[in-house]
């Protein structure tokens, strides 16, 4: 192990602490007693390093059936089923479809769209099934702030989200014209399977995430984008080449990049910070990862020893211009 990589009870423990702790309970418990429980995280750590991520095991068992109760009992199934949640931690990723995260995004695009005189064309590295393509067909209630709904009404709750600062809050949706995604396993929004590993990531006090990502889903199925599969590095450009002319191109993720080894990051940061300074042809890039993900771009948040709350930084062509809840719940503009 290298001197920076992170025992198993440390991740998991630091899970507990900072992702999880005041947010879920029921995942503070669970994580913070697998730090402690040698036979777990042997098991846990017979997995490569990749695949040992807590909210990967976490989805893993509740796709698995795990009873949402103590730690004892969920040691136990967690045992007895091991070999069950062993494959599907080997053969799914965390693909987290939160549709939440368009109320923290929707500031910036609609900046972008109305500076630009364009609609916009979305691509989503990490896309999922591609529920966070759809931020044009949602309702939002900020607050303080607007209530946004689309001219059609919404099928899926309003998106809440707290507001602190000066957030350049739309006054209308923008206009969106072309949505595409890529990821390594797009998953279908109309396949039972998918849907259930998808439900199996929502954190399970988030009955309210749970309702929205079944809406959001029924959003994707009426008018699904186009999803390519293959690694963000090397579908990128031909994407963007597929992206219509007559408006401006927004390429956009969230909670993708800590998933790519740094070679990956750094590939993908420099592509993106040359494709945002051509002017040829106008392109916007909006970054939604944890703090500390892309160290090195000019005016990135770095962890500040103390101060992690497990928040994450928006950034706008490579500069930090808020700090948002995970999941979309709240924004901090800076």
């Amino acid at each position: 192990m290298s001197g920076t990589e992170m025992t198993t009870s440390a991740r998991y423990r630091r899970f507990a602490e900072t992702d999880a702790r005041g947010y879920s309970p029921l995942y503070d418990e669970w994580c913070t007693g697998v730090s402690d429980d040698d036979e777990v995280l042997a098991l846990l750590d017979s997995l490569p390093p990749a695949r040992r991520q807590p909210v990967l095991f976490l989805g893993a068992a509740r796709f698995a059936g795990v009873p949402l109760g103590g730690y004892r009992a969920f040691r136990s199934f967690v045992v007895g089923h091991w070999e069950e949640i062993r494959h599907v931690m080997e053969t799914r990723t965390t693909q987290t479809n939160e549709a939440g995260r368009c109320a923290v995004l929707l500031p910036s695009l609609a900046a972008i769209s109305t500076g630009e005189g364009r609609p916009l064309a979305l691509i989503e590295v990490g896309a999922s099934a591609g529920a966070c393509l759809f931020p044009d067909r949602y309702a939002y209630a900020y607050s303080p702030g607007p209530t946004l709904t689309p001219a059609a009404g919404s099928p899926v709750p309003p998106l809440a989200c707290s507001v602190t600062g000066a957030v350049p809050l739309p006054s209308a949706l923008p206009a969106v014209t072309w949505r595409a995604g890529i990821d390594l396993n797009p998953l279908d929004a109309g396949d039972a399977d998918d849907v259930r590993w998808l439900e199996a990531l929502v954190w399970p006090e988030h009955g309210f995430r749970a309702e929205r990502l079944r809406a959001a889903l029924g959003v994707v199925r009426e008018d699904p984008p186009l999803l390519v599969r293959g690694d963000l590095n090397e579908q990128l450009l031909p994407l963007i080449g597929r992206a219509p002319s007559d408006a401006v191109v927004v390429v956009f993720h969230s909670a993708v990049l800590a998933y790519l080894d740094a070679e990956g990051r750094q590939r993908f940061r420099d592509t993106m910070l040359r494709l945002a300074a051509d002017r040829d042809r106008p392109l916007h890039w909006l970054s939604h990862e944890g703090a500390g993900t892309l160290d090195g771009v000019p005016g990135a948040l770095e962890r500040v020893a103390g101060e992690e709350d497990g928040r994450f930084v928006l950034q706008h062509n490579g500069r930090s211009v808020a700090r948002t809840g995970p999941h979309g719940q709240s924004i901090e503009w800076l």
